[in-house]
């Protein structure tokens, strides 16, 4: 089986930082909340933060975001400021990592927080976090989870050549290692029971009838994973031009607050961040045939089997 189209495939996220302090009633324990917004007009950026087109003989498209998830949450202080050396404010769950998988542990998914845009993702309390001024903050990304468009190629006669502009949703573990019990794409749920490294992504196409039981009848499951090759993930740190260097895998992003955040330990109001990832054209291929859509093979990729021996029994009756 060919592969589904690895090459071309980027799902970096990349982000900016707006803060205020909550409108609300004072509080004897104030807290940092932290929520996502996927912003499709934000600048598309590389790993240096530099704004970036898109490269010859690739396409894209801005995918319609489910939900996000992060590992690891550090308030920066300054551009020099090396990872680890800033103030953690959070760290999801992890355990010893399966042998042979290169890493020492694994992000526990069962256990990860994972969040729509606008839905509060962390809560901090602010009496927690050292009193100091901010101008960066650093998050390691490890799980997305969102909905693309797609056309289905090559079907066999009478049917059209095409079916186009079909609707799938693709989940994708982005953070350095990930153990999954099993995860949910679109409809369906799909086990792993074991470690799965960055890039490792798993794809449930929607398709109109009655293709989806065609291809359900090849692949009971509904789901079609693969793993990513090594580089695929475009991990943005525009603190590398200062020395910052970012661990292997980490999948670490780092965005620029608008102004500082100032944390004084005198507050009495809960504080709001609102992480605004660029999804703007995130999603990326290698575009063979030059039209800027993505194009799946119905044989190669999907492999709808018993599709001509359906047609022919249709044709008969």
């Amino acid at each position: 089986m060919k592969k589904l189209l690895l090459l071309g495939l980027s799902l970096g996220l990349l982000y900016a930082c707006q803060k205020k302090e909550d409108d609300g009633p004072a509080t004897s324990n104030p807290k940092l909340r932290i929520q996502f917004k996927f912003d499709p007009d934000q600048e598309r950026l590389n790993n240096l933060g530099q704004e970036a087109a898109m490269p010859l003989g690739h396409a894209g498209q801005t995918p319609d975001f489910n939900a996000l998830s992060a590992f690891y949450f550090e308030l920066v202080p300054t551009k020099f400021t090396q990872v680890e050396a800033g103030e953690v404010i959070y760290r999801a769950e992890t355990q010893a990592a399966e042998a042979g998988s290169g890493f020492e542990e694994a992000v526990i998914f069962d256990k990860a927080l994972v969040s729509d845009e606008g839905a509060p993702f962390l809560e901090v309390p602010l009496s927690e976090i050292t009193p100091g001024s901010y101008e960066f903050i650093r998050a390691s990304v490890t799980y997305q989870n969102a909905n693309i468009r797609f056309n289905l190629k090559n079907l066999p006669a009478p049917l059209a050549p095409a079916l186009d502009d079909q609707v799938g949703t693709i989940a994708s573990f982005i953070g350095f290692n990930t153990y999954i019990t099993e995860h949910q794409v679109g409809k369906e749920m799909q086990t792993i029971n074991g470690d799965r490294q960055q890039g490792f992504w798993a794809f449930e196409p929607q398709l109109e009838e009655p293709y989806q039981a065609f291809f359900l009848q090849s692949t009971p499951s509904g789901i079609i994973s693969q793993q990513a090759p090594a580089g695929g993930t475009t991990v943005v740190n525009p603190l590398e031009e200062f020395g910052v260097i970012l661990p292997f895998g980490s999948c670490i992003v780092t965005g620029a607050f608008d102004q500082a955040l100032e944390i004084t330990g005198a507050e009495t109001q809960d504080i709001t961040l609102t992480l605004s990832f660029s999804v703007n054209n995130s999603f990326e291929w290698v575009d063979k045939n030059a039209n800027g859509q993505w194009d799946l093979d119905e044989y190669r990729n999907l492999k709808i089997h018993g599709l001509d021996e359906k047609l022919r029994r249709t044709r008969q009756e």
